[in-house]
């Protein structure tokens, strides 16, 4: 989703403009984001462990001040508190009955000694498109997947048991990751209802893991689990003023996850700080036969990310900006300018390049690799599950059969135009996947190799815009995350400023398997800017 292009529909896959945003009289205001700080003393719900860090609540373990088991009753009531009441986020769609008892078990650990690493006892929530073996269900937020119970842990759910983590509950998505409608609503599922943007109600908080976004930012965990296609991990995580680390494809396994595009498609990271969001992606990293891409990623990931918070992680790096990318807002050009101001003051030169053109050119081949991928990865997943859906087909006649319900607002034509491919023997999806593949790798790395870079950096999104049942999705002209997405390489958005309230991050993104590189470069740029706040709950813009 880039200026001017078809907007991917994992994170979008629809146009959109800087109209449907209704910002224009909108700005940058550092004064009035202050009284909004002074004032966070007075918000309804706020609880004791806002913005804990992993690091935080393990000391609070070590010394006895909490256990896991009081951790985790903490976020549960403030799930049941801000969530299910309250502002009503509207971001959980499924608390894990089990949690208090993995708890227990994980003090009963630490009581006898054994730690098991720094997600020991953590409280997790992860997205609702993620497989678990347990008493949970994995709907990827659609009517037609309820009672899908998973007979195994997705890879990466098995990494956060075997780490200690408590997982939590199940975060809700725009249904079928956003991958339904072309006129769909961000944050909205059949089964999980819209959930709201936590800085300003009205406002969409953006999809497809638009749950792990907002249940991070208003503080329901610890950190959590999404899954991306083309921003939606990234994306969420810039409006709901978070961390998000899209990693590089293959460095995390993909099995027991709903999938859209096995080209594509990578869980990954969404926390308050870079340093948390690294710790996670060190957890869940690691090569699985089940998925063979991740053979790819043998000697090249690592099973802690922490070695590489580096404070004077942007000296002497070189950042690419497209020179050509301006966004209809005001305001957010001068946002950027104010974030590669910052990036000088750290070290770093900036240095103009070209490349939104090429990749805003290559929109309407992802979208056709995604509907023949879609429909192949799905129907293997669910002729391999125990849900009632045995295929992509059955999905399309459940929801019609069951419209009311499952279809009060937009229909399923993504869904439908996808059951309508063939298979991936056709000349038309290898056509448009080469060219997709080819034309971005060669083009990211052709110009990190010309001028010298270490990443590329833009803004990672507009402003959230207001959440519409009835026409859709209202998008910006600002999103820096299509190449790194069709290329597969990694893509990190920090935390950064405000457009009147509403949460706007920066990205970086390189070459695959640069996350060291890339979250040297993210916690230099967060620990200097300190740009994550709390929100304010406020129900609309101007409130």
């Amino acid at each position: 989703m880039t200026v001017g292009s078809r907007m991917n529909r994992r994170t979008f896959i629809k146009t959109g403009s800087a109209a449907g945003l209704s910002l224009t009289a909108l700005s940058f205001a550092p004064e009035v984001l202050g009284a909004q700080v002074n004032a966070l003393a007075d918000l309804p719900g706020d609880f004791e462990l806002n913005e804990a860090t992993i690091r935080d609540l393990q000391e609070k373990m070590r010394t006895g001040t909490y256990t896991s088991g009081s951790i985790t009753r903490k976020y549960l009531d403030r799930i049941r508190s801000i969530d299910q009441a309250g502002p009503v986020l509207n971001s959980v769609i499924e608390l894990n009955p089990d949690a208090l008892v993995i708890a227990a078990a994980m003090d009963a650990e630490r009581k006898a000694g054994q730690v098991r690493g720094p997600l020991h006892g953590i409280p997790i929530l992860i997205k609702d498109n993620i497989d678990t073996a347990d008493r949970m269900q994995t709907t990827a937020g659609a009517l037609a997947m309820e009672g899908n119970i998973a007979a195994k842990d997705a890879f990466i759910v098995q990494r956060l048991r075997d780490a200690g983590a408590v997982l939590l509950g199940k975060t809700n998505l725009s249904e079928w990751a956003n991958f339904r409608s072309e006129k769909s609503t961000s944050g909205w599922s059949s089964r999980g209802g819209q959930t709201k943007n936590p800085y300003i109600l009205d406002r969409n908080p953006l999809g497809s893991s638009s749950g792990s976004g907002v249940s991070v930012a208003a503080n329901l965990c610890a950190a959590a689990v999404g899954t991306e296609t083309d921003g939606s991990i990234v994306c969420p995580s810039s409006v709901n003023n978070i961390v998000g680390i899209k990693p590089t494809v293959g460095l995390l396994s993909r099995s027991g996850i709903i999938p859209i595009s096995h080209t594509q498609d990578t869980p990954g990271p969404m926390a308050r700080t870079v340093e948390d969001a690294a710790i996670l992606l060190g957890v869940i990293a690691g090569v699985d036969p089940e998925d063979e891409v991740t053979k790819e990623s043998q000697g090249k990931g690592f099973s802690d990310y922490t070695p590489f918070l580096d404070h004077l992680g942007l000296r002497g790096k070189r950042i690419g900006v497209d020179k050509k990318w301006r966004s209809s807002l005001d305001r957010v050009n001068a946002l950027f300018e104010r974030a590669m101001n910052k990036m000088e003051e750290l070290g770093a030169t900036i240095v103009e390049v070209e490349y939104s053109d090429t990749v805003n050119e290559l929109g309407k081949n992802e979208f056709l690799v995604l509907e023949y991928e879609f429909r192949h990865d799905l129907n293997s997943y669910l002729a391999a599950s125990r849900s009632k859906m045995r295929s992509l087909k059955d999905v399309i006649e459940y929801n019609k059969a069951n419209a009311e319900q499952a279809m009060p607002f937009f229909r399923q034509d993504i869904l439908e135009g996808s059951e309508a491919k063939g298979g991936l023997d056709t000349l038309e999806y290898q056509q448009a996947l080469n060219t997709n593949l080819i034309t971005t790798r060669d083009l990211i790395k052709g110009l990190l190799s010309e001028h010298n870079l270490d990443a590329f950096s833009g803004i990672t999104m507009s402003p959230a815009g207001c959440t519409d049942l009835l026409y859709g999705d209202h998008y910006g002209d600002a999103y820096a995350g299509m190449a790194a997405a069709i290329s597969g390489f990694p893509h990190i958005t920090v935390p950064f400023g405000f457009v009147f309230g509403l949460p706007v991050g920066v990205s970086f993104f390189a070459g695959p398997y640069s996350e060291p590189g890339l979250i040297r470069i993210a916690y230099a740029f967060e620990q200097t800017t300190k740009a994550r706040t709390l929100p304010m709950f406020r129900q609309t813009l101007g409130a």
